[in-house]
């Protein structure tokens, strides 16, 4: 069995709140809530504590209060379940974090609940985990005092952070949830909000222990908002992949600039700068992370943090350009620009290339010859209205002409030609060096001989461009293109 520290909401008819975008949560008129909590405690039977105890922990707390050792300095945050303080420990001579439960939720059965998850918390050793240095009653009021960090991941996302940095904070989540993990605990609040910073730019998961608590009270008062939450877990059936989704959430957000929503459909918003900034290995991890069905996620964060290790290297290809950043551009700016790109490429390059068809993916114009898109990199694939022959290869469906044995583009099977007569065409410009070869006439961008299947030594070139590409030494055009559609090398471009 494991362990899980849950909170998310519910609206007052009873269905879980589920938004993709966090939100602050609304606050409730004190006086209900008082008469909500009563009302609910007089129909289960529960007995918990009333205002009226001398105990009681409704009190409010102010600003420069002292309570026992700690004098309050200022508030710093507020949520449904409780508002944090900015403290002073008189006795240790530092600043602490003192997260006091709303007057509605503090109740005798939640401090029983909370001891509990406390203990299962005190597990958790990790330097990215944000330990509970302290929970009781202090002067009638309950306290949850914790390490106080500078600011959190919430508030560092609304300022510039460079690419480095991102992959130092995805480098300590993941390590910190995949701990918790290992020992079969779960977080299931996972948000920017419960990721504190501290100096040297360390990251430390809090709310361990905390968050199951919140679950159910505030579950029981009906308000809440849910966060970064799963789609199972918005329906109150969280596991282990519904942290696995918070973590793919969070990472997209710091990526992409940009926090995808329900119903989590791909192309997620914020896609097209997630690809110019990370390799696709790095976008497949996220996705994968990201996927709506929680059985094809990654179990938990063990196995997503080995996945992560393998494509690390990805996630810093944006770093690797150092300060040769892109100013931003205005909406709608690099859409026309590509364009205008494109259409100067056509008009100088289509005829040559044989240009009649366009990527799958980016819609960049491609041939038929084209065995990558020279703008995004994919394979291609060759739909039959680019075909330029009748025949056609049965392994990678490019035209073949009649009387050809063999396809020239992907080593194929040998085809059956249907005419032994050997049909002149313009577009022959060489000859196989095979001496036993038959044919003897090659076109542009043959990888083999149709007629003898010897692979092509020759090194074609693109007329009127001189560029060569650095591994197989074939034509290209540095001005246009990004990877080289012959072998799928990425280009530096000018």
């Amino acid at each position: 069995m494991f362990t899980s520290f849950c909170s998310f909401g519910v609206t007052s008819a009873g269905t879980p709140t589920f938004s993709g975008r966090p939100r602050e949560p609304k606050m409730i008129d004190k006086l209900n809530m008082r008469r909500f909590t009563l009302a609910g405690r007089a129909a289960s039977g529960r007995v918990g504590w009333t205002s009226d105890d001398p105990r009681s922990i409704g009190k409010l707390v102010k600003v420069r209060q002292k309570l026992g050792k700690y004098r309050i300095d200022q508030r710093v945050a507020e949520g449904g379940f409780a508002a944090v303080y900015k403290a002073y420990d008189s006795v240790a001579g530092v600043f602490v974090a003192l997260k006091v439960p709303h007057e509605p939720f503090a109740t005798k059965a939640m401090l029983e609940d909370f001891r509990k998850e406390v203990r299962l918390a005190a597990q958790l050793d990790h330097p990215n985990v944000l330990p509970i240095k302290d929970a009781g009653f202090v002067d009638g009021v309950f306290v949850i005092a914790s390490p106080l960090g500078t600011e959190s991941l919430a508030d560092r996302l609304q300022r510039r952070i460079s690419i480095r940095t991102l992959v130092s904070y995805a480098d300590q989540l993941l390590e910190a949830v995949a701990y918790a993990h290992k020992r079969r605990i779960m977080h299931c609040d996972i948000k920017p909000e419960n990721l504190i910073l501290f100096e040297g730019d360390r990251l430390r998961l809090a709310d361990f222990g905390i968050a199951r608590v919140a679950l159910r009270t505030l579950q029981a008062s009906g308000s809440g908002t849910v966060g970064y939450i799963a789609p199972e877990q918005a329906m109150g059936k969280p596991s282990m992949r519904s942290d696995v989704f918070s973590l793919g959430l969070i990472l997209y957000r710091m990526f992409s600039g940009q926090l995808p929503e329900w119903p989590f459909r791909w192309p997620l918003p914020g896609l097209e700068r997630l690809r110019a900034t990370l390799h696709a290995d790095a976008v497949k991890f996220l996705r994968r992370a990201l996927d709506v069905d929680h059985r094809k996620r990654y179990a938990e964060a063990v196995r997503m943090l080995a996945s992560y290790r393998r494509v690390r290297r990805h996630f810093l290809r944006g770093a690797a350009k150092g300060a040769k950043r892109r100013r931003p551009v205005r909406p709608g700016h690099q859409d026309v620009w590509k364009t205008v790109q494109r259409r100067a490429f056509i008009r100088r390059y289509g005829r040559t290339l044989e240009v009649h068809g366009t990527c799958h993916r980016c819609s960049g114009p491609a041939a038929e010859t084209m065995q990558i898109c020279p703008w995004c990199g994919v394979k291609r694939r060759v739909p039959r209205d680019e075909h330029r022959f009748k025949a056609a290869c049965p392994r990678c469906k490019r035209s073949l002409k009649t009387d050809w044995r063999f396809c020239p583009w992907c080593y194929g099977a040998a085809v059956n030609p249907d005419s032994l007569f050997r049909h002149s065409d313009y577009r022959y410009a060489g000859r196989c060096p095979n001496s036993s070869c038959h044919g003897r006439q090659l076109m542009p961008f043959m990888r083999y001989c149709p007629w003898c299947r010897r692979k092509v030594q020759r090194r074609w070139t693109i007329e009127g461009s001189k560029d060569r590409c650095p591994r197989c030494g074939w034509g290209v055009v540095l001005e246009h293109w990004s990877f080289c559609p012959w072998c799928g090398k990425r280009l530096d471009r000018r």
